[in-house]
C-alpha cells in the first residue's frame, strides 16, 4: 500500500467514509497486545515502542518515532500507520511494504516482564528460544517435528558454562530439520538457515551467473534489452511480439533508498517504461521469469500483478498463529484482492517460470498470478515454499532468530508451505547439464506455450 497521508492510511484501514476535518480520532496513545505475532506496543510521547513475548519472556524489540498523525517510522525509513476504532479498545496497524493488517486490542499496562530486566543465562536464553518457536511456529506438525522432544534432547546439554559458541551449536542443530529458509539462528556476522533439500539459495552470486546465461543464450535474438530497478528487473521483447520479464526480487529497487515508498516510486518508473509506448497493446504474451528470486516486499509484488489484470480477482488470505498452546488456531484470514492499476497493463497469456530458488515474496506473487483472469501458466519447478512474513526476536543473550508463525491461503483454503507452489509443467531449471548443454528447458516452453495461445493480443 503507498502512504499518502495519514489519513488515507487510516480510512484505508477502518473501511469507512472520510471523517470531517474537526473530528478528533481515538488516540493511539497506550498499551496495546497484538493478535498473534507474540508482540505488545507502548505508545507514547511519540514513541512506538515494540515488546516480543512469551509465556517465560518480554524483551523490547523494535522502536519507531510519530512523524504524523497515526504515523511512525522506523530508523531504516519503514512506516507503520496506526488508527484506532470508535471503542478505543481496538486498533489496525499496517506496514507499509506488507499486505493486510495487524489487530491490537488495548490493555491496561505491559506485562510485568516487560518492566524487569531478563537473566542472560544460557538456560534461560535456551528457554526463551524453544517458547519463542512452540508459540509462533505453525509448521511443526507438517514435518513431523515434536518440538518438546527436541527440547527434552537439548536442553541438558545447556548449563551455566555453555559457550556461546556451544549455544549457537545448538540452536543451529534444533532448528536444521525444518530445512525452512524463513527460519535462522543469528549471532553478529554468523547467519545459520537451510533450504529445501535440492534447492539453491537465490544469492548475488547465483543471480549474476543466470542472468549472463539468459542474456546470451534464450535473449540472444531479442531487442530492446534494458535493465530497471537498479538491475532486479530486466525486460527484452522477443519475436513473436512476445515479451521477457524477469524480477529477481520484490525490493532494492532504489539503491540506497530503503523506504517503501521509494521502491514503489522506482517500480513504477520500470513498469512505466517496460509497458509503455504502446507495448502493452501489441504483446500476445509474457514470460515472467521468477527462477532466481530473492523475495521481499508482497506489495510490491501485489502491485506488479495490477498490472496484468483488467479485472479485480482474489489473490490470496492470510493469517497467523494466534494461540500459544494450540497450533490450529489462527487470526481470521485476511483476503487480498488484485485490483487493475491506472497506469499501462497487459491483460494476455502469461507463463510464469518458477523453481526451488523463487522465495516468500516471489512466491506471494505467484500465489497471487493463480487465479488471474486469463491464461497463466506455470513452468519449471516447485517454489521454494516460504511465504510467511519472518518475525525477528531477540534473545536475552542477544543472539536472535528468524521464523514464520503466518499462511497464505488459496480460495479454496490450501497452502503451499514446505513443499512450495508446483509448476503446471514441470521442466528442469538451471540444473548442471542443462548449463553444460546451453539448454533452457523451461524458457524454451514458454515460447512455445504463447506461441500455440493463438495470438491474442494483450
Amino acid at each position: 500500500m503507498r502512504i499518502v497521508t495519514a489519513t488515507a492510511v487510516a480510512l484505508a484501514l477502518a473501511g469507512q467514509a472520510a471523517p470531517a476535518a474537526n473530528v478528533q480520532q481515538p488516540t493511539t496513545d497506550g498499551f496495546w497486545r497484538m493478535d498473534g505475532y507474540g508482540t505488545v506496543l507502548s505508545i507514547r510521547n511519540g514513541t512506538f515502542q515494540e515488546y516480543q513475548t512469551t509465556a517465560v519472556s518480554c524483551l523490547k524489540g523494535d522502536s519507531a518515532q510519530q512523524t504524523g498523525p497515526g504515523t511512525y517510522t522506523t530508523p531504516d525509513g519503514d512506516v507503520l500507520a496506526m488508527r484506532a476504532r470508535e471503542d478505543r479498545d481496538h486498533a489496525f496497524l499496517r506496514a507499509d511494504a506488507s499486505v493486510g493488517v495487524r489487530h491490537l486490542r488495548r490493555i491496561p499496562a505491559l506485562p510485568h516482564a516487560c518492566a524487569r530486566p531478563s537473566a542472560e543465562d544460557p538456560r534461560t536464553t535456551f528457554d526463551v528460544f524453544w517458547q519463542t518457536f512452540d508459540e509462533n511456529y505453525p509448521f511443526f506438525a507438517s514435518k513431523g517435528i515434536d518440538w518438546r522432544k527436541v527440547r527434552d534432547q537439548y536442553r541438558p546439554q545447556v548449563n551455566a558454562g555453555t559457550t556461546r559458541d556451544e549455544l549457537y551449536t545448538v540452536f543451529s542443530e534444533m532448528v536444521e530439520p525444518l530445512h525452512d529458509a524463513h527460519v535462522a539462528v543469528q549471532d553478529g556476522d554468523r547467519v545459520f538457515a537451510q533450504v529445501r533439500p535440492g534447492t539453491a539459495v537465490p544469492t548475488g552470486e547465483l543471480d549474476t551467473e543466470v542472468k549472463k546465461f539468459i542474456v546470451e543464450r534464450d535473449l540472444e535474438d531479442a531487442r530492446n534489452l534494458e535493465d530497471f530497478a537498479h538491475g532486479r528487473i530486466t525486460y527484452a521483447d522477443l519475436p513473436g511480439e512476445r515479451g521477457y520479464l524477469r524480477i529477481s526480487g520484490f525490493g532494492g529497487y532504489a539503491g540506497h533508498e530503503t523506504s517503501h515508498a521509494a521502491q514503489l516510486a522506482e517500480l513504477d518508473r520500470a513498469l512505466d517504461g517496460v509497458l509503455g509506448q504502446e507495448r502493452a497493446q501489441r504483446l500476445t504474451g509474457l514470460i515472467i521469469d521468477l527462477r532466481i528470486n530473492g523475495g521481499g516486499s508482497d506489495a510490491l509484488g501485489i502491485h506488479i500483478a495490477q498490472r496484468l489484470t483488467d479485472t479485480p480477482y482474489f489473490a490470496y488470505a492470510k493469517r497467523a498463529r494466534n494461540d500459544p498452546a494450540d497450533p490450529t488456531r489462527h487470526t481470521r484470514p485476511q483476503r487480498v484482492y488484485v485490483t487493475p492499476a491506472q497506469g499501462p497493463r497487459c491483460t494476455g497469456p502469461v507463463a510464469v517460470l518458477t523453481g526451488g530458488s523463487t522465495f516468500s515474496a516471489g512466491e506471494t506473487f505467484t500465489q497471487a498470478l493463480m487465479d488471474r483472469p486469463g491464461k497463466t501458466v506455470r513452468i519449471g519447478q516447485p517454489t521454494q515454499g516460504v511465504f510467511s512474513d519472518v518475525m525477528p526476536r531477540r534473545l536475552p543473550n542477544d543472539m536472535s532468530v528468524w521464523l514464520p508463525n503466518e499462511e497464505f491461503l488459496t480460495r479454496s483454503g490450501r497452502t503451499f508451505d514446505g513443499t512450495g507452489i508446483p509448476p503446471h509443467l514441470t521442466e528442469p531449471v538451471f540444473t548442471k547439464e542443462e548449463f553444460d548443454k546451453k539448454r533452457d528447458s523451461a524458457f524454451d516452453r514458454a515460447v512455445n506455450v504463447l506461441r500455440n495461445c493463438g495470438g491474442a493480443k494483450s
